[in-house]
C-alpha cells in the first residue's frame, strides 16, 4: 500500500489560502537573510566561519554566474552534496518512469488516472497508450505529481493523493525503483541515500489484527514476539530486501563490465509505519522496523509517515510518541527519525501546533526531526530548539514539499531559526518524483532564498553525512554544527584527495563507514574547488 494512501482515514479540509512553490529566483535577486516568522528572545548568531582560500575563490565563481542560469544549474549539480536523509522511495521515482513501468506490467489507467490491475475493462485504458498518446501521458503526469499544479490553489490534498494513484505500480519493483532513484542521486553528486519503505507490510497487518490492541505496551510487544511471530516478519522483510537488491543489481548491471555508477552508492533503508492506521498496526510496524534494524545492517531506523494533520494522526500522536519512546528501550541500537511539525496555522486547530516537535524530542527521543515546520508555533519552542542543538538532533528540510504541501517558504520557513539556535540542518528531497525536483534544486533554492555562500553550502552537505545513520566514528571532532568542521587529531595533517600517511587516520577510515564517506566527500570538495577556482 502506498505510504500516503488516503483509504478511509478522515482528513481535514485545508484552507485554500495556503500557496504552492513559486519559481526560483536567481541569485541576482537575493533577499537579505530571512527572519523567523515570529520574533523572540534568541541566542546571538554565531560568527561566520572563516573560508579557506579555495572556498573563497569558489564562492567568487558562484556569485559570478548568478545571472547565467545554465552555469548556475551546473554548479549546483556538480556540488558534492553528501547524502539524502529524507526520501520516500515510491515518491522519489520519476513519474515518467512510473508510467513506463505501468506499461511494462500491462497495467490500466482508470477515469481518475489511477493505475489498476489488468484486464483493462470499460472506463480504463492500457497504460501503454501513454507511449504514443502524449496528451494521455501528460494527464497521468499531472495526476501523479505536482506538474502544472495551479500556483493559486492548495497542493496538500493533490500531493498526498498522488500516492494512491500510482501505488499499483510501486509495490511490484522495489529494485527497479531504487535503481532509478539511485541514478538520480549519483548524477547529483551524492554518495549516500537513506530511503523509506514499508517492510513486510501485509504480514505486519495480519499479525497486528491477530494479536489485537493492548494499552500495556510491554505486554503488546511480548504478544507480538511470542512464538517467533515478529522474527518471522523480520525474515520476510529480509527476503523482500534480498529480492530488491537482486533486481537493483540486475538493473544497474552491478558486478559486470557495464556496471552503472549507482552500483557504488551506499544505500540504507528506513522502515516506515503508517501513522493513520490503528494503534496496534502502528505499534506492530514500529516494532518490526526496529527489530529489523538490529538484525540487518541494510535497515537503520524507523519513521512515521502519512499526513500529520489527519484526524487519526492528531488523535493518536502522543500515543505514538510513547510507542517509539518505549521501543527505543527495547531496541537501543535502532535509530529513529520522525516526521514532526509538518503542520501550519489554518491546516489544524491551534492546539495541535503546540507540542508535536517537543514530544518527538522529549518523549520519543528521536535522533532527527523531519520537516519541523511549525517550530515557532509550539509552546516554549526556544527550549525545544536549544534541546535539539545540545543533543545534535538534526532537522531534515525539504523546501519544495514544505511549499507545495503547506504553502510555507522563504521568511516563513524556520530554516534560519534552526540555524540561529545551532540546530543541525540537512537539506533533503522528501518526494522528488512527486515534487518534480532534485537535491540540486533544493541547494540552489537555499542559496537564492537565504543568501548562502559556498562555505555554508559546503557545511550543509557535510551535515548530511555527519547526521546520517552510518556506523562508526566521525571524521569531525566534537559538535561540528557549533564548533565548525575540524578533522579529528588523527587526520588533521592529511590532505583530502591525497594518499593517507598517518596510521591512526588510516585506522579510522578503515574502521568507520561514516568517516570513509566523509573523507571521500572532502576529496570531492577539493576537486570541485580546484575546478571552479579557475572559473
Amino acid at each position: 500500500m502506498s505510504l500516503h494512501t488516503r483509504s478511509s482515514v478522515p482528513r481535514r479540509v485545508v484552507p485554500a489560502v495556503l500557496g504552492t512553490l513559486s519559481v526560483l529566483s536567481l541569485l541576482s535577486a537575493l533577499p537579505a537573510a530571512a527572519q523567523p516568522a515570529r520574533a523572540a528572545a534568541r541566542p546571538a548568531a554565531p560568527p561566520p566561519r572563516q573560508a579557506t582560500a579555495a572556498e573563497a575563490r569558489t564562492d567568487v565563481y558562484l556569485r559570478s554566474v548568478k545571472d547565467r542560469p545554465a552555469a548556475l544549474r551546473a554548479f549546483f549539480r556538480q556540488l558534492p552534496k553528501g547524502g539524502d536523509l529524507h526520501n520516500h522511495l515510491s515518491g522519489a521515482v520519476s513519474t515518467d518512469y512510473l508510467i513506463e513501468l505501468a506499461a511494462e506490467d500491462g497495467l490500466c489507467i482508470d477515469a481518475t488516472m489511477t493505475a489498476v490491475a489488468p484486464p483493462c475493462g470499460p472506463g480504463t485504458r492500457p497504460a501503454a497508450d501513454a507511449r504514443t498518446d502524449r496528451a494521455f501521458h501528460d494527464a497521468i503526469v499531472r495526476a501523479w505529481s505536482m506538474q502544472d499544479f495551479p500556483p493559486d490553489e492548495n497542493g496538500h490534498d493533490h500531493f498526498f493523493d498522488t500516492f494512491g494513484k500510482f501505488g499499483e505500480v510501486t509495490w511490484r519493483h522495489r529494485g527497479k525503483l531504487l535503481a532509478q532513484v539511485a541514478d538520480t542521486v549519483v548524477a547529483n553528486n551524492q554518495s549516500y541515500l537513506e530511503t523509506m519503505v514499508t517492510p513486510a507490510s501485509d504480514g505486519a497487518k495480519r499479525l497486528a489484527d491477530q494479536v489485537g490492541w493492548d494499552a500495556d505496551l510491554t505486554a503488546l510487544h511480548r504478544k507480538l514476539a511470542a512464538g517467533g511471530k515478529l522474527d518471522k516478519l523480520v525474515a520476510d522483510a529480509r527476503k523482500e530486501a534480498d529480492d530488491g537488491d537482486a533486481e537493483f543489481r540486475a538493473t544497474e548491471h552491478c558486478g559486470t563490465a557495464k556496471a552503472r555508477p549507482a552500483c557504488g552508492l551506499t544505500v540504507r533503508w528506513i522502515s516506515q509505519a503508517s501513522r493513520g492506521s490503528s494503534p496496534v498496526r502502528v505499534f506492530t510496524q514500529l516494532d518490526l522496523g526496529m527489530r529489523l534494524a538490529e538484525a540487518d545492517s541494510r535497515f537503520v531506523a524507523v519513521n512515521l509517515v502519512q499526513p500529520e494533520d489527519w484526524d487519526s494522526s492528531l488523535e493518536n500522536y502522543s500515543l505514538q510518541m510513547r510507542m517509539v519512546g518505549y521501543l527505543r528501550t527495547v531496541y537501543p541500537k535502532a535509530h529513529v527519525t520522525l516526521h514532526a511539525g509538518e503542520l501550519w496555522p489554518g491546516l489544524v486547530k491551534p492546539e495541535a501546533l503546540k507540542f508535536h516537535i517537543a514530544e518527538a524530542v522529549d518523549v520519543a527521543h528521536t535522533q532527527r526531526v523531519g520537516h519541523g515546520v511549525d517550530l515557532v508555533h509550539e509552546d516554549n519552542w526556544q527550549r525545544t530548539a536549544r534541546t535539539m542543538a545540545a543533543r545534535q538532533i538534526a532537522v531534515e528540510v525539504p523546501f519544495s514539499s514544505n511549499a507545495q504541501i503547506l504553502g510555507v517558504k522563504g521568511a516563513e520557513h524556520p530554516f534560519t531559526t534552526y540555524r540561529r539556535y545551532g540546530v543541525p540542518v540537512v537539506l533533503a528531497t522528501d518526494d522528488p518524483g512527486v515534487s518534480r525536483i532534485d537535491i540540486s534544486h533544493e541547494y540552489q533554492y537555499a542559496a537564492a532564498t537565504y543568501g548562502l555562500g559556498y562555505p555554508e553550502l559546503k557545511d550543509l552537505a557535510r551535515a548530511s553525512l555527519q547526521y546520517a545513520f552510518l556506523p562508526g566514528a566521525s571524521l569531525w571532532q566534537g559538535n561540528p554544527t557549533a564548533q565548525g568542521y575540524h578533522p579529528v587529531a588523527a587526520c588533521r595533517a592529511e590532505r583530502p584527495g591525497q594518499p593517507v600517511h598517518s596510521a591512526a587516520c588510516r585506522r579510522l577510515l578503515d574502521g568507520s563507514a561514516r568517516a570513509r564517506l566523509e573523507w571521500r566527500q572532502e576529496a570531492a570538495f577539493t576537486a570541485f574547488e580546484r575546478a571552479h577556482a579557475r572559473g
